[in-house]
């Protein structure tokens, strides 16, 4: 091989991700040798991570109820990948931005957006409830990969205005069969946008088997032919999850370029309440997920370090449980819907035609035609 041959190889292995998925804990929550290099996270940040989590799972309960009571029109249950979502939040800085998902309301919750304004959008009051410049979060997105292109010109931007920013995508196995996903790979690492690329890979999109939409060895793979630095993670192993997401933030702040990070993990119940998973998921398949449930993985090992008392656990579960009551009471109350808001935040300037349309409707409501 020559001196060429090799230094190629050299720097293409530099973008490669684990041959095997970073892995801390085994599904039973005991700890496993690893050759990884990340280093792991402290117990007390593991301890605020379950917190988190328990908080995480009790609203994604009492969103999948809410739904089954009329007072959301759709829910896309996250059960099971709280590890993946609630990791990436607790990683970031106050100044960093999330671009999220349908999927990633638990993410939302942990980075700190109130409960009942995260569900206007799904409940239909609003196109997102909460203030997207107040929490640092972006508007969940529903077509697959457009928040990546998103993430990337504000990550690009941010730092041609010398900002310490990171901008963090979330995504599922299926964006990444999306052009929008390859087209914002290639642009953050041509130009070194200061982006993570989170991809919660729960074996379907929707109904459609990782099998029928990849042949690459990971999903982390397809970073490596953008020139991106990629790993792929158990991401239903919170400690794998914290030490990979914290090297990941490390790397693109130190102005490294961007990074593609897979978690592999599983979503437990249907694609939203509007599916019915049996019909494409083999029976059995849901137990053998839950035998390496993040949470319970978590709680076994913390306890086993005595760090989790009982004591604890039930101080974390009440609170949580108070969370969902007043998540419960807030969801209750009818919110005013003023027709206006559809003709606003459309253009800075509006067009004619939106303000044909705007003073069409004024008249009708006027004339007891609407209400």
């Amino acid at each position: 091989m020559t001196t060429v041959e090799t230094n190629a190889a050299a720097s293409y292995q530099r973008f490669m991700p684990a041959e095997h998925p970073v892995q801390y804990l085994a599904p039973d929550g005991t700890g496993v040798e690893s050759a990884a290099r990340y280093a792991r996270t402290s117990d007390d940040r593991l301890l605020e991570m379950y917190r988190a989590m328990v908080h995480g799972r009790r609203f994604d309960q009492q969103a999948t109820a809410l739904t089954k009571q009329g007072r959301l029109a759709v829910y896309p249950s996250a059960r099971g990948q709280e590890a993946c979502q609630i990791a990436a939040a607790l990683c970031l800085g106050e100044q960093d931005w999330m671009f999220p998902t349908y999927r990633d309301s638990m993410a939302l919750a942990a980075r700190g957006v109130d409960q009942v304004e995260l569900l206007g959008m799904l409940a239909g009051y609003w196109h997102c409830g909460y203030d997207p410049k107040q929490y640092h979060v972006a508007p969940q997105c529903t077509p697959l990969a457009t928040q990546l292109l998103h993430a990337t010109g504000f990550a690009y931007a941010e730092a041609k205005q010398g900002r310490d920013t990171i901008a963090l995508a979330f995504c599922g196995d299926g964006a990444t069969s999306e052009g929008d996903f390859h087209e914002a790979l290639n642009f953050a690492a041509v130009f070194r946008a200061p982006v993570i690329f989170l991809v919660q890979n729960n074996g379907f999109a929707i109904s459609v088997p990782l099998a029928r939409q990849s042949a690459a060895p990971s999903l982390a793979h397809k970073g490596v032919g953008y020139g991106i630095g990629s790993e792929q993670v158990d991401g239903n192993d919170p400690i794998a999850m914290m030490s990979v997401m914290d090297e990941a933030v490390n790397y693109v702040r130190a102005g490294r370029g961007p990074v593609v990070v897979e978690a592999h993990t599983y979503r437990m119940d249907a694609h939203t309440n509007a599916d019915d998973a049996t019909r494409y998921r083999k029976a059995g398949e849901v137990e053998g997920w839950l035998a390496r449930d993040p949470l319970s993985r978590l709680d076994s090992y913390l306890d086993a370090r005595g760090v989790l008392t009982d004591d604890l656990r039930e101080q974390m579960t009440t609170s949580a449980d108070a969370d969902a009551a007043a998540l419960r009471a807030g969801m209750n109350v009818e919110q005013s819907v003023d027709p206006e808001d559809l003709f606003r935040f459309v253009y800075s300037t509006p067009t004619p035609a939106l303000l044909e349309q705007r003073e069409q409707i004024a008249a009708e409501i006027a004339a007891g035609e609407l209400s």
